[in-house]
């Protein structure tokens, strides 16, 4: 036998060797929680109607109040309100174009008739423009306005009309270092200075010459934004050009303007790209940032948060400071008061308007087991990291709860998707149903293995709950992986025992029904099937062979491993030598892509520690080693802490924290599941990689332009996301929490 083992092993370790594995990064091996800015949303309309939120130019004054203009007229709001006033009423009111502050202090107001000034809690309306005033500039002492009538200068109190000869179509200007100006037009771009015009069109300054927007970065070289991208000119020639490949996500540049701390914002029709003095660059769109994609302007006020016009509202991009260990407290926060139901159930909360959080209702999901089951293994390792007696308390409540979900059910071992109070009848996901011979035939032709399931919901025998059944493989990954850390990092000798005992008894379910978790109906779920019968000998079965050859494998070693007991070793030998399941799993990195979905890589993360947790055998742990590193080299572009903290601790190792720290900074602290369409940007490839069957994108998305995030979906999905709920946060406190275990993260 000896020999045989280390023959298989050794052929097996070979076929793994073919695969080449990505060197990992092994340093830093820590890093110190210090203060970062934390970026957050704060969402402004300015009125009910569609013309009064069309935000056409903002800025913000010397006491930090914002003026808006939009096709309904000037509106004000002043620091901390939220409500707008109607700056402009009567019959002057109307459409407006342009918004901007002096030196002096003074607010410029460009509309429909005019300009207007606002200084010292005065509004005058200034003499000697004619028809609408579209943009305006102040050049040192002197004050531009522009418009389709012609060109205006402000002096003593009144504008003085300039017969320069430039375009009508003017749509940006600002003034550089020698009080010259520099416009924007349709044709091209003018520079004004000293009653002198130059004007250029040529591909040799500009993408294009419909140009829009334009603002001087920190170097004084001109940024110009417009069709095809943004041109940055330096001595008037063109230097340097930034389009699609280099970040900009739509070739409509609509403004651009430089931040207080030297970065340069530019507003497209898909988001607003920044880059920073290093030359990288940030996206935000979507939702989440921003109240529309469009964006027309951008103003910054004294504490550096961005304002900007949209045509359905403001959106201010605000920051300020917080450390991880914040960033813990507050998503802690949330998920104790929205996202835990009785009897300690962590789940999403349904919201009847995304805007309102504190207006929420619980939700039943399919994967209530396995997401609480990750929920307590976050409080496990918060207990692991501080030996929190509350952290110990809250894991006890969710392992009490998913052993409820066995008990409830009155079987041998069969446990219960989730439960839900009875009072809640059929307000549940799938409710009990029938099917017609001509609904199953459609489903059987589409899924030969499909399973009717009209009875998914049953109520428990104290009346109390109802109880969902048609339990899958997933929960069993998830729930069997915080049984591992609740017993090696929480529970004590009485609870161990509990642990253990509950554990023997789902997998002697297994055993007794030769290795299918069978529902009170007699027959197997749709989903947890792992007999060689359907695995090895049923070709439905081939796309799951490998995945569930891995997680059946890791069920029979926590057995063991917890108990003792040499029956699960005996099965899981057996597994082994007469029906391949370690040949079966060493082809789980090389999954056919006709059958490889993203979830299956998160219950792999799973299982893995307690493979390499549980196995005493050298050569066994050797396999399980080699297996998890070659996975792990197919896994670091997706940068997700959860993996790469599972890694580093089933493997002992310290890698990867760079970025599963740079994750957890950039998290949102919005945890709406805002939608994201991807396919939208220019910046980014649509692909079918890694999932064939979805769409994707070619560069993985940080975790602010992501869907609030759940690990069982895919991170370079192109499209995701339904508002209608905010998600629990233990996708971020659990890898946080381990970090901090693992001190990784002091």
């Amino acid at each position: 036998m000896k020999n045989r083992s280390c023959l298989l092993y050794c052929l097996l370790c070979s076929v793994i060797a073919q695969n080449a594995f990505a060197q990992l990064s092994y340093m830093p091996a820590s890093m110190k929680d210090t203060a970062f800015w934390q970026e957050y949303h704060e969402a402004y309309r300015v009125g009910k109607s569609a013309a009064e939120n069309e935000i056409r130019s903002i800025a913000v004054d010397d006491a930090s109040n914002v003026w808006v203009a939009t096709a309904e007229g000037i509106y004000m709001k002043k620091q901390d309100a939220f409500e707008w006033t109607d700056v402009i009423s009567g019959n002057d009111k109307g459409p407006a174009y342009a918004v901007i502050t002096d030196d002096a202090h003074a607010v410029w107001l460009g509309t429909w008739n005019g300009v207007y000034v606002f200084q010292n809690n005065t509004l005058l309306k200034v003499p000697g423009t004619r028809g609408p005033v579209a943009a305006l500039c102040a050049a040192g002492k002197e004050l531009y306005a522009f418009g389709p009538e012609g060109l205006w200068v402000y002096s003593q109190n009144r504008f003085i009309k300039k017969d320069y000869v430039i375009a009508r179509s003017i749509r940006d200007a600002v003034a550089d270092a020698g009080n010259g100006v520099w416009i924007t037009s349709d044709v091209g771009i003018y520079h004004i200075a000293n009653n002198n015009i130059r004007h250029f069109i040529d591909t040799g300054t500009l993408i294009s010459a419909y140009a829009k927007g334009l603002a001087f970065d920190s170097k004084q070289r001109l940024w110009v934004g417009g069709l095809g991208g943004i041109s940055i000119l330096q001595n008037n020639s063109k230097v340097q050009t930034l389009q699609p490949a280099d970040g900009v996500p739509s070739i409509y540049v609509n403004c651009v303007e430089r931040s207080p701390d030297d970065a340069m914002w530019a507003g497209t029709d898909v988001g607003i790209v920044r880059y920073a003095p290093d030359g990288s660059h940030t996206l935000r769109f979507g939702r989440r940032w921003l109240l529309d994609d469009k964006v027309t302007d951008i103003a910054f006020d004294q504490e550096g948060n961005a304002w900007i016009a949209t045509p359905k509202g403001v959106s201010a991009i605000k920051r300020k400071k917080m450390t991880l260990a914040q960033k813990q407290d507050f998503f802690y926060d949330i998920m104790m008061k929205r996202h835990i139901r009785e009897p300690w159930i962590a789940g999403p909360a349904r919201l009847k308007d995304p805007e309102d959080v504190s207006n929420w209702q619980p939700e039943d999901d399919d994967n209530d087991g396995e997401f609480t089951a990750s929920y307590l293994a976050m409080e496990c390792f918060r207990y692991a990291a501080t030996q929190s007696k509350d952290a110990k308390e809250k894991a006890k409540k969710a392992f009490t709860f998913l052993k409820l979900l066995q008990t409830i059910t009155g079987t041998d071992g069969f446990f219960a998707r989730t439960i839900v109070p009875a009072g809640w009848g059929n307000n549940v996901h799938d409710p009990n149903r029938k099917y017609t011979e001509r609904e199953l035939a459609e489903e059987l032709v589409k899924e030969p293995r499909f399973k009717p399931v009209e009875n998914r919901w049953r109520k428990s025998k104290d009346g109390k709950w109802l109880w969902k059944g048609d339990t899958s493989s997933d929960e069993w990954c998830g729930h069997m992986m915080s049984y591992y850390f609740y017993y090696e990092l929480v529970a004590d000798a009485k609870e161990k025992k509990i642990v253990a005992e509950h554990v023997a008894r789902l997998v002697d379910h297994l055993i007794s029904h030769n290795f299918n978790m069978v529902d009170i109906d007699g027959t197997h779920t749709r989903w947890s099937v792992w007999s060689p019968d359907q695995l090895n000998r049923d070709p439905e079965w081939l796309p799951d062979r490998y995945q569930n050859s891995m997680e059946l494998l890791t069920f029979l070693k926590l057995a063991y491993h917890m108990t003792g007991n040499a029956k699960y070793q005996e099965h899981y030998l057996r597994l082994i030598r007469e029906e391949h399941y370690l040949e079966n799993m060493a082809k789980v990195p090389e999954q056919n892509p006709a059958f490889f979905i993203y979830f299956d890589v998160i219950l792999q993360s799973y299982l893995y520690p307690v493979l390499t947790g549980c196995e005493k055998d050298p050569e066994l742990l050797a396999f399980y080693e080699k297996h998890l590193d070659n996975w792990m080299g197919k896994r670091k572009n997706d940068k997700s802490p959860l993996i790469n903290f599972l890694y580093c601790y089933a493997r002992n190792k310290k890698v990867e924290l760079t970025p599963s720290v740079a994750f957890l900074t950039d998290t949102p602290l919005d945890l709406v599941n805002w939608r994201f369409d991807h396919s939208k940007r220019e910046d980014v490839k649509m692909v079918h990689e890694p999932v064939l069957d979805d769409l994707q994108v070619d560069a993985l998305p940080p975790a602010g332009i992501r869907t609030a995030v759940r690990w069982d979906k895919n991170p370079w999905s192109a499209i995701n996301g339904y508002p209608d709920m905010e998600r629990e946060p233990v996708f971020w406190l659990l890898p946080y929490w381990m970090g901090k275990y693992l001190k990784m993260i002091d």
